[in-house]
């Protein structure tokens, strides 16, 4: 991670949550189809690590990057 990304926090409403599924609902893919497609290309990060596994189950405390944005899944509401 490089200290110009852009930071942004995701609430979880409930976990675990499919990495697929954050990319789509954060609009950081148009859809789950090209969310799959980054993330088997290799270009998603994961704990600072490559991932390839587009279901890889992402839960609070997880930090998602991908074209300069870092995700950092933080508890929802309904998860307190």
């Amino acid at each position: 991670m490089t200290d110009d990304m852009q930071k942004r926090t995701v609430f979880l409403a409930r976990e675990p949550v499919e990495l697929y599924k954050v990319l789509k609902f954060e609009n950081l893919a148009a859809s789950g189809g090209e969310a799959k497609h980054f993330i088997a290309d290799g270009l998603v990060r994961v704990n600072g690590s490559v991932e390839t596994r587009k279901q890889r189950k992402i839960r609070v405390g997880d930090e998602i990057a991908f074209d300069g944005i870092l995700l950092k899944m933080a508890a929802g509401p309904s998860q307190k």
